[in-house]
């Protein structure tokens, strides 16, 4: 308890849960601007995938929109899925900015693999310059179903620096390939080979950091950890995590259809991760659920306004509060989920990173 003292002392108190602006709140201009280039862009793919359709089919691209026949078979479901999930995450892995640019924010990126649960898994380490006083396990988002090492470098590379901290980024385990726990499991194994690898070559503390399914892969980490499954990490640092499963929360409908991230899309991804029904009210996936909060590590829990996801992260960062843990809650007006991926063009996504960064220092050098 003597640490969480500590990190209060810079962390501060967290503001109200509930927004100040009636809901739905209309996005700020970068991110309308975001949703226009997105809604241009999906036009475009779906004229150019009906125009190839037509001309397998003999037909001409004027001739309407051409509506695929859906899969008859299971076999040919299976396929569709296949390729489905191939084309989503090759899109879905792309960096917001050219890696080799951010790459020049730190000292070096090492590329190599350490252990997971079920084997080796590939992860980028990336160094600052100077002296390193820790290191931060980051777990990307993308509804345990895609993006990975490119789609999240910037980000890594910016922390990094940010925070003069080694940032570790593993390539966990995929859904619905690996279903739960998987993830989970994975990113705990990375979690053990980072605190040994620090405490090996730097010293200082270790936290962990995640955004959307990151995001609740770091708040189960956490919690792991508290269970005595693994060392306690210093922080966790959770951008607009998914945190409470099936659970219904108000932004959910507010912000279910228009706003980047689906209410949806929030569903099929939950059902790509969960293989069987008991599995949704599982601890290691519905961290929010759990009863005793109390003795987990400070916590800086970041949100955006205009997302489905909001309330679940301002829910966690009152209960946490609640049960004697120091929290930090910031939530980004009129910012849409998934606004640190963009931080290329979004204000708000550097604003994150920065503050994330500045917690993270702020820790390291208080340890």
């Amino acid at each position: 308890m003597e640490g969480n003292a500590k990190a209060g002392a810079f962390l501060g108190a967290v503001p109200s849960p509930i927004p100040m602006r009636p809901d739905p709140v209309r996005p700020n201009v970068a991110s309308r601007l975001l949703l226009a280039w997105l809604a241009k862009l999906s036009a475009h793919r779906r004229k150019r995938a009906a125009t190839i359709q037509g001309a397998k089919q003999g037909r001409g691209a004027d001739e309407g929109p051409l509506i695929p026949e859906p899969p008859r078979t299971a076999p040919t479901r299976a396929v569709a899925q296949a390729d489905f999930l191939k084309a989503l995450r090759i899109a879905m892995d792309k960096p917001s900015f050219p890696i080799a640019l951010s790459a020049l924010q730190v000292r070096k990126v090492v590329t190599r693999h350490i252990p997971g649960a079920a084997g080796p898994m590939q992860a980028r380490l990336y160094l600052p310059r100077g002296r390193i006083r820790g290191a931060v396990l980051f777990l990307h988002g993308g509804g345990f179903v895609h993006c990975g090492l490119n789609s999240h470098h910037g980000i890594c590379c910016r922390l990094a620096r940010i925070s003069g901290a080694a940032v570790l980024l593993p390539d966990y385990r995929l859904a619905p390939e690996h279903p739960f726990p998987a993830a989970a499991d994975d990113a705990l194994a990375a979690y053990e080979w980072l605190t040994a690898c620090c405490q090996r070559l730097w010293g200082g503390k270790v936290a962990v950091a995640g955004d959307s399914a990151g995001g609740n892969l770091a708040a189960v980490v956490a919690q792991d950890a508290k269970a005595g499954r693994a060392p306690r990490p210093a922080m966790q640092l959770l951008y607009y995590p998914s945190l409470y499963g099936a659970q219904e929360f108000a932004s959910h409908s507010f912000y279910a259809e228009g706003y980047f991230l689906s209410r949806a899309s929030m569903q099929w991804y939950g059902e790509q991760y969960i293989a069987h029904p008991q599995d949704w009210t599982a601890p290691r996936f519905v961290p929010g659920h759990q009863p005793d909060l109390s003795g987990l590590p400070p916590a800086v829990i970041i949100t955006a306004e205009c997302d489905p996801m909001r309330d679940e992260g301002a829910a966690y960062a009152h209960a946490l509060k609640k049960a004697g843990v120091p929290v930090r809650y910031q939530c980004y007006p009129g910012a849409l989920h998934g606004f640190l991926n963009f931080y290329a063009c979004m204000p708000y996504g550097k604003k994150a990173l920065r503050l994330g960064g500045r917690a993270l220092r702020k820790l390291f050098e208080h340890a």
